[in-house]
């Protein structure tokens, strides 16, 4: 299951030395982060344990889309030991998302 990132829960969650992460950020009004979100639920199954894959909708927390200079949804930031290593803009199949999150364990 995807964990919900806040601008109040991100530095403890996130930043956090040791730990790979992967955002989703997204919005309820966007039809590809929609079609998205299945696919992330999936991804966090399948490496539970290995990576915390979070979700954060960005009209409820603008801070963290300001921080990274995000501008178009959906957007996938990848952390690891609390540093942002790579990113993805826009809709993109689970197998490149699968890719990108194994490079960084």
């Amino acid at each position: 299951m995807t964990a919900e990132i806040t601008d109040q829960n991100f530095d403890e969650l996130v930043i956090r030395p040791g730990k790979t992460v992967v955002l989703d950020l997204w919005a309820e009004w966007c039809p590809p982060c929609l079609k998205l979100g299945p696919i992330m639920e999936e991804i966090a199954k399948d490496f539970e344990g290995k990576a915390l894959i979070g979700k954060v909708n960005v009209d409820r927390n603008p801070e963290i889309s300001v921080q990274f200079g995000i501008r178009n949804i959906p957007a996938i930031l990848y952390f690891r030991n609390g540093k942002l290593v790579d990113k993805q803009i826009g809709f993109v199949p689970k197998e490149t998302l699968v890719q990108k999150l194994a490079a960084q364990l």
